[in-house]
């Protein structure tokens, strides 16, 4: 088994080498830059983008103006048809409680302010998991201010995530971490919520926003 899993790590390798010389290389994704901050419950880090770039970095929000515009994100799961039908009849949930907007917003509003235009924050919230094999219930994604739309991109909303360094099937390989799952984004008042013309992704007005939402 161990023998079998190492030849096909090195014939991906391979692949991907022969692959360099007529298309220019394998996909390449954002690496890490900077750690802004990671404990037991909040992994805040900047990450290079390879493709992208030009973003409104370094922006300068508070913890209180990071958490008004994250307050008005919810989330549903894209699911394929038939399932879509289901999924549809239930309202999406926000993505955020106020527990841990508390402890995200302030690394939030420091990695932003740090963030340079080809730079992207990355952040995971950690709580417990449901059961010993997946010790991890992650909620985690990325944002970026690209001129004057703040977007937000999620990998995970409370999936279960095992942290053990061996598994019942083979001791040498640690069972991964679950992929990145495709949602839907949805802010309210939508009439924030804009196109960016140059990506087609959609992000929230900030200097708008706040005007309207914390204005006395």
């Amino acid at each position: 088994m161990v023998s079998m899993i190492r030849d096909r790590a090195v014939l991906a390798m391979a692949v991907c080498f022969m692959l360099a010389g007529s298309m220019g290389g394998c996909a390449r994704l954002p690496y890490t830059t900077k750690v802004v901050h990671e404990d037991h419950r909040v992994v805040v880090v900047l990450q290079r983008e390879i493709d992208a770039g030009g973003h409104a970095h370094p922006v300068q929000l508070t913890a209180g103006q990071v958490a008004a515009l994250l307050r008005g994100f919810s989330i549903r799961e894209q699911q394929r048809l038939p399932l879509r039908w289901f999924a549809e009849e239930s309202p999406p949930k926000k993505i955020f409680r106020e527990d841990e907007l508390h402890v995200l917003a302030p690394q939030l509003a420091e990695a932003l302010g740090n963030a340079g235009p080809d730079e992207r924050v990355y952040f995971k919230l950690l709580a417990p998991g449901l059961s010993p094999s997946y010790r991890y219930d992650v909620v985690g994604g990325w944002m970026a201010v690209h001129d004057r739309l703040l977007h937000l991109t999620m990998d995970y909303f409370h999936v279960q995530q095992p942290t053990k360094t061996t598994d019942a099937y083979d001791p040498n390989y640690p069972t991964p971490w679950t992929p990145p799952k495709a949602y839907l984004l949805y802010f309210e008042p939508g009439r924030f919520y804009l196109t960016d013309a140059r990506t087609g992704a959609r992000g929230v007005e900030v200097k708008e926003f706040l005007k309207s939402s914390l204005s006395p």
